[in-house]
């Protein structure tokens, strides 16, 4: 039994909610935040079978596909010191998962 644990962005988690759970994996869904965005995230918890794992990665990746979005940077104006400052438009590239598959020594359904 492993666990996976999947870091997806927000306009990804119903869809691939769907496609999972359509597949037959049991998922839990965590609100989370993320650090650099500070943007909504969601987190996933998957307990997956080891002859499943490939399954349940190509499903996360068919979903969760890389995009670019244009966010706010900001730049200190005239100074460290003087707390001024502007903002300015920056394209990023968001979306796409990150995965954690990590070995689950016990499972227990109570």
């Amino acid at each position: 039994m492993k666990l996976i644990i999947a870091v997806i962005q927000d306009e990804d988690s119903s869809r691939l909610l769907s496609r999972l759970m359509k597949q037959g994996f049991g998922v839990t869904k965590l609100a989370t935040t993320g650090g650099f965005l500070k943007a909504g995230n969601t987190t996933l918890l998957l307990g997956v079978d080891e002859e499943r794992i490939h399954e349940a990665v190509e499903i996360i990746e068919s979903v969760c596909k890389s995009r670019k979005q244009v966010t706010a940077a900001s730049t200190s104006i005239g100074g460290m010191n003087h707390g001024d400052y502007a903002a300015y438009p920056v394209e990023v590239t968001v979306g796409g998962a990150t995965l954690f598959v990590l070995s689950v020594d016990q499972f227990l359904k109570i």
